[in-house]
């Protein structure tokens, strides 16, 4: 088959962000606690960065009172042409401390698995026994339940190790992996869970029925059939209570407990990034930038750049290489201090109509005075763009007269309710949990019941959104809510 070749013309349009536009944009989703130590590290990387204020701006304004307007910016002296000194093809990234947010880890902190690990060691186990133990314990999941079989992890520690380990001794490590801190941890269902907890107890009267009850009637406790379970245990409804009582108070999720590192867990320490406060019954908007420095371009890199403008030989290739490395460090001085200075103006432009939009619950500091809101609310009041806003309020908190609240806190959907206005989501949530809480708890409400509640009360949402909002809330079924004394 003949091959020929050809030239072709292709117009298209193709939007490319500038360096200090991406700069911008990562800038803006940094937060208050993370800032600073952003600053810390442009002002390693960047030898044209300076802290604290500019000297001699902060002498001419101070000796001379000069207006900005009648004093020249040497940031903006332009007077000579970099090209000279400069080409394009000499200039690399000039963002190249710029790179994609990475999550820095605390060093202190350990994961819920490297705990599980480091209990391996404190065992009696060969080491072929505990390399297998640790296997075990990278198939336990965050709630501290060990979803897979025997058979499962011997198949698996063959293929993707080529180890060969019997069922029986798979068992055997696994039995050991049980008796790990926190208790519970390792069981493969919830009744087993809840049974290594019970064997850990003292052996008392209401114990030994606990663990009848979860060894030979757990199907019948878990439908409340109380009753049948006296009967067949031959005790009183008291001594079932009693019973109940204990495996009611035992952790079903022995992983649960444990969120993120042992730092993260310990550490509850929130920065706010903004701080709203009551003013003569205004309110008054701040951001919290007391603790950051003020940065400007060195001096020192100033005078360098404006000793390049004397005539001197351009092909020599030191200088060239020099100038290119001082306007690219002056020029990323510059992008990050603009970035700073755009996101504080967007930060605080957001946060003002934010304010505005929920005025009543920064000023009473009651949620049900929340208006149903989106980000596109915010956005078509500031002019941004949705993702801007997104950017913004992502990880910010805002510090109040009642408290720290996420801003995330202050949006929800709305639905019409039965006289035609907009109500949130948030107000249906806080109602199905107040009927819920008054409901006779040896009769709980069903789902259905729920909705012709919500009906009545001006809420017609459907029976699949009182589920979706009841699970969110982390309210079991009518069934689960029932209680048997």
């Amino acid at each position: 088959m003949a091959t020929s070749i050809s030239l072709t013309q292709q117009l298209k349009q193709q939007i490319k962000l500038s360096p200090a536009q991406i700069q911008a944009m990562r800038m803006l989703e940094v937060p208050a606690c993370e800032l600073q130590a952003r600053i810390n590290e442009e002002l390693q990387a960047n030898p044209a960065l300076e802290e604290g204020l500019d000297k001699s701006l902060e002498l001419e304004l101070n000796e001379y009172d000069t207006p900005e307007s009648e004093y020249e910016n040497p940031l903006k002296n332009d007077n000579f042409d970099y090209d000279d000194y400069v080409q394009d093809d000499d200039i690399h990234d000039p963002l190249p401390s710029s790179r994609p947010h990475e999550e820095i880890p605390f060093s202190m902190g350990i994961s819920f698995v490297e705990y599980l690990k480091s209990q391996v060691y404190l065992t009696d186990m060969d080491k072929p026994d505990r390399h297998i133990a640790k296997f075990v314990v990278g198939n336990i999941d965050d709630d501290g339940y060990l979803r897979r079989t025997v058979e499962e992890l011997v198949d698996d520690l063959s293929f993707r190790e080529g180890l060969v380990v019997t069922d029986e001794k798979m068992h055997e490590i696994v039995e050991k992996v049980k008796q790990f801190e926190p208790v519970g941890v390792g069981a493969y269902d919830l009744r087993e869970c809840l049974i290594i907890q019970l064997e850990q107890k003292p052996m008392t009267p209401s114990v030994e029925h606990a663990l009848t009850i979860l060894n030979n009637h757990y199907d019948a406790f878990y439908r409340h059939q109380s009753t049948k379970i006296c009967q067949r245990m031959m005790i009183t409804e008291e001594e079932f209570k009693e019973a109940a009582n204990e495996i009611l108070h035992l952790n079903p999720r022995p992983g649960s407990a444990w969120t993120g590192t042992v730092t993260e867990r310990n550490q509850s320490i929130v920065i706010p990034d903004f701080i709203v406060e009551q003013s003569e019954n205004d309110l008054v908007i701040s951001l919290n930038n007391g603790n950051i420095s003020e940065l400007h371009i060195s001096e020192d890199y100033q005078r360098m750049m404006e000793d390049f403008s004397q005539p001197m030989s351009h092909n020599n290739a030191q200088i060239r290489e020099a100038a290119r490395f001082i306007k690219t460090n002056i020029d990323n001085a510059r992008y990050f201090i603009d970035a700073i200075r755009q996101r504080n103006e967007t930060m605080m432009r957001t946060i003002e109509v934010l304010v505005a939009l929920q005025r009543d619950f920064f000023i009473h500091g009651d949620s049900m005075y929340l208006k149903p809101l989106t980000l596109k609310d915010v956005a078509d009041r500031t002019g941004y763009d949705v993702s801007t806003v997104s950017r913004t309020f992502s990880n910010k908190y805002v510090q109040t007269e009642f408290g720290m609240f996420p801003l995330k806190y202050f949006f929800s959907d709305k639905i019409a309710n039965s006289e035609g206005a907009d109500i949130s989501t948030r107000e249906i949530k806080q109602k199905l949990r107040e009927v819920i809480e008054q409901e006779d708890k040896t009769r709980p409400v069903t789902d259905d019941q729920l909705v012709d509640i919500m009906h009545e009360s001006g809420y017609p949402i459907a029976r699949r959104t009182v589920a979706k909002y009841r699970e969110q809330m982390n309210i079991p079924v009518a069934r689960l809510r029932k209680q048997m004394f």
